[in-house]
């Protein structure tokens, strides 16, 4: 009998185990999961640093034409926004042949800090 005891009892202790996994994995998945497809940046926006050596001009949702110093981490793009770089100062050269939305943008900051910046010949890559 006492063997058969011992055996009962890896079994059921294995089955309490086996309920205790199976119910926190995915009461912890779930949240975890939620989490990852919001936008981290929807509240601050994302702040956009110019690192080119080049004083730039940009528009704004097709606003006006604005100077972008170098060096300067001071540009917001929030959801919905679109930012339009030039090279000279009437708006009228771009300096990146594709402008990027906000979600453009957000695809490219990979640590979730809000946070991109420009650099020489248009290269965009997360700060």
């Amino acid at each position: 009998m006492y063997p058969l005891n011992r055996f009962t009892l890896r079994i059921t202790l294995f089955q309490r185990i086996t309920h205790t996994i199976l119910i926190v994995v995915p009461l912890t998945l779930v949240p975890l999961l939620a989490l990852s497809n919001e936008d981290p940046c929807a509240q601050t926006g994302i702040v956009t640093g110019n690192q080119t050596m080049l004083d730039l001009w940009y528009t704004q949702n097709g606003g006006p034409c604005y100077i972008w110093v170098h060096d300067a981490n001071n540009l917001t793009i929030n959801p919905g926004d679109t930012l339009i770089i030039y090279r000279d100062n009437i708006c009228m050269t771009n300096y990146c042949p594709k402008n990027l939305t906000y979600e453009g943008y957000l695809a490219l900051d990979a640590d979730h800090d809000c946070m991109i910046r420009i650099l020489p010949e248009c290269i965009l890559a997360d700060m």
